[in-house]
Order: structure tokens, then C-alpha cells, then sequence
């Protein structure tokens, strides 16, 4: 990711990054209806949702035929076609973008399955950086007990069990997610990520996210609407 390839776009990006069960999806949630609610212009980029690579993505994982770099290349085509489609476009219309994992999540789980880390970083080098990148910490095991309670099963490649680390699949879970959760911590430091302690409250989570977001709001595009009808709080 380059610097520069954020001229020219007056939006901004806020980003949700952490390990399965890090809660980063709820506080996304949380932060999106907040600035709707705010009369901000929000848009919304889940990872891999793009149509494109769906039907592929599918049969591989159907069929176990994804290899780390299989996987790793549909994961960057899903990635590019949303940057084009969902991202790029509202950041230039002078919007805001959440999304809920960006590229740090191929960072972290391409390279915990053995890819080269500088191989995965060029592949997305066309990405755009964030105005803030938030990555919500958690114990493994914190996490562990998040993702396991209720969960009836954990899928092939969801469990890492392609990767031969162990056999049972809760097991290669942990193995996988404990690569990852090494892989963050080296992000962290590489990304300059803002970090959230995910076992604070929910709601003091949430208080110090919109605390961090609110100074670069300033200028960003409202719901005409909005502002007529004088429903800011």
C-alpha cells in the first residue's frame, strides 16, 4: 500500500481487523449506525462478498482443492473487484467506507498458511490505506471460547485443516488461529494499527472508537436531508 494512492479521495476508510471472535464485527456495526444516525454517508465492504469470485470460491472449497496461494489469489480478485466497485468510488464521492477486514486479514492468515509475507503484501499493493485501522486484541483463548460456544461445526479451511496441522478440527483451529494472532501482532507494529483492548465493556469499546473517528469527520459527505430536516444530536 502506497500513501499516495489516497490523493485525490476526500472520503475516509475505517477498518475493523482481529482474529475470529476478536467482537470487531459488532463494534463496526455499532460505529455504522452511529454515523447514519449522525447523517453521515456510509457505505459498507464485508471481506470476500464480492459476486465475481463466488461461485469459485465455492467449488474450491467444496471440492478441497484451494491451495494457500490458490486461496490467497481468489481472496486478492474478491479484494480488487470491491476496491473498484465498493470502495474507491464512495471515497471519491467524499464518503465514508467501513470494512470489516481489509487487507491485514490476507496479511495475517496468507502468511500463517505458509505464504511468503512480501509476496502477500505486493499482490495488494493497489489497495488504499485507511484513515484508521482498528485491530480489536484478544487472548486466544478468550477468543476460543467466543468462536466455540454454540458452534456445531468448524469448516475444512475455516478449522486450517488443509494445512495438516492436526486432524481434529478444533484442535488445528486453535493451532491456526494462535499463527494468526502472531502474524497481527507483527502488523500491529509494520501498519501502525490502532489497537483496542476487545475484553474492555462493549460500550467503552465503542466510546473510544467514535472518540478516535470523530476529529476526521470534519468536511465528510451528509445526507442533504439530514441536514434540512436538523436531526444532528
Amino acid at each position: 500500500m502506497q500513501a499516495g494512492l489516497t490523493t485525490g479521495l476526500p472520503g475516509k476508510l475505517f477498518i475493523v481487523e482481529g482474529i475470529d471472535g476478536s467482537g470487531k464485527s459488532t463494534q463496526l456495526d455499532l460505529l455504522h449506525k452511529w454515523l447514519v444516525a449522525e447523517g453521515y454517508c456510509v457505505f459498507f465492504s464485508a471481506w470476500n462478498s464480492s459476486p465475481l469470485v463466488k461461485k469459485t470460491t465455492k467449488l474450491g472449497k467444496d471440492t478441497r482443492a484451494l491451495s494457500p496461494t490458490t486461496f490467497s489469489l481468489i481472496h486478492a480478485t474478491d479484494f480488487a473487484d470491491r476496491t473498484e466497485r465498493d470502495i474507491i468510488p464512495p471515497l471519491k464521492a467524499g464518503a465514508i467506507v467501513l470494512a470489516d477486514r481489509y487487507v491485514y486479514t490476507a496479511f495475517a492468515r496468507d502468511s500463517a498458511r505458509g505464504n511468503d509475507r512480501d509476496w502477500v503484501r505486493k499482490v495488494y499493493g493497489f489497495a488504499v490505506p485507511p484513515t484508521i485501522g482498528f485491530y480489536f486484541r484478544v487472548p486466544l483463548e478468550t477468543a476460543l471460547d467466543r468462536i466455540l460456544v454454540g458452534r456445531p461445526e468448524l469448516k475444512y479451511y475455516e478449522a486450517g485443516l488443509d494445512m495438516g496441522w492436526s486432524e481434529d478440527p478444533y484442535e488445528s483451529f486453535r493451532i491456526f488461529q494462535g499463527k494468526i494472532l502472531e502474524e497481527y501482532d507483527r502488523l500491529v507494529e509494520e501498519y501502525n494499527l490502532t489497537v483496542i483492548d476487545a475484553t474492555l465493556p462493549i460500550t467503552e469499546q465503542q466510546r473510544i472508537v467514535r472518540s478516535l473517528v470523530k476529529p476526521h469527520l470534519k468536511d465528510v459527505l451528509r445526507d442533504p436531508q439530514f441536514r434540512q430536516g436538523r436531526r444532528r444530536r
